[in-house]
């Protein structure tokens, strides 16, 4: 089973919950997929075995054969390719690595080469199999190394992907293919907010979702009364907890520290799974 762990904003403990309940059960796979800041293995304190390149196949122009037709311009929906007069401009950072400017050339002046644009580490802690994904500094696209992290999903165990935040592309690209997602808040008035575009995009992906809200105690009840409303499940509900506040400073995993957490987390496993419609 694939659950991923998503917020309609940064901040509301979404790492943390993606962490503290991979901690919590067997046989997990847990992966990164907020590669532009990926910090779960921050909490997980493990070897990095394996490092992979990502490359995406972009454009280079033999301008020996181009007769700046103007053709590879003309079919490019990124606007990544310009030709003016006698002069052929690409803009890598635009490029979606679709290879039509490569087919379609008339001369056959474009071949596709790889660039760089981030990596994938690869570890593994204890009853954890742990793969992260981290984007190179200044590079505008999270997809392509997200697409990288996600081949290596093995369906025979519990999948835990820790999405990025809010509701752009990169979290369309995390979610799709999961059989269910938890969308982390906090009862505050930005909480419920992002919360409603959350719900709003998994309803168009038609992944089933329930919410775990964070700092549950303070706050006030707009959260609980819209996911009533809205007749969305709520699998767990995480006190404000300085002891909680005071493990994350250090890098520590609540469950790690209180065991009562992990059976709360255990628990709330087994509701995703009653809500997935899974054998509990």
């Amino acid at each position: 089973m694939i659950i991923s762990i998503a917020s309609g904003k940064g901040g509301t403990g979404k790492t943390t919950v993606a962490v503290n309940l991979a901690l919590s059960l067997d046989n997990v796979q847990l992966l990164d997929c907020d590669v532009e800041q990926p910090n779960c293995a921050l909490f997980l304190n493990l070897d990095i075995s394996e490092t992979i390149d990502v490359n995406m196949l972009v454009p280079k122009i033999d301008e020996e054969k181009c007769s700046y037709c103007g053709k590879c311009a003309e079919l490019c929906q990124y606007n990544a390719l310009a030709v003016f007069g006698t002069t052929a401009c690409f803009v890598p950072e635009l490029c979606h690595s679709c290879g039509v400017c490569a087919y379609f050339c008339p001369e056959k002046a474009i071949t596709e080469v790889p660039r760089h644009v981030g990596i994938i580490e690869k570890g593994k802690k204890d009853k954890i199999e742990f793969v992260s994904g981290l984007l190179n500094i200044g590079e505008p696209m999270a997809p392509p190394v997200i697409r990288q992290v996600k081949q290596h999903i093995k369906r025979e165990k519990t999948v835990i992907i820790d999405a990025p935040p809010g509701t752009s592309c990169p979290v369309v690209g995390s979610l799709i293919g999961s059989d269910y997602t938890v969308l982390v808040t906090e009862p505050t008035p930005f909480g419920l907010h992002d919360l409603t575009l959350a719900v709003d995009l998994l309803r168009v992906l038609k992944i089933p979702f329930g919410v775990v809200v964070n700092r549950a105690d303070l706050g006030d009840k707009k959260v609980f009364e819209y996911c009533k409303k809205e007749n969305i499940p709520i699998h767990l509900e995480i006190p404000f907890d300085r002891k909680i506040a005071e493990s994350y400073s250090i890098g520590i995993a609540m469950v790690n520290y209180e065991a009562s957490y992990k059976k709360m987390f255990q628990n709330m496993y087994q509701d995703i799974l009653k809500h997935a419609g899974r054998v509990v």
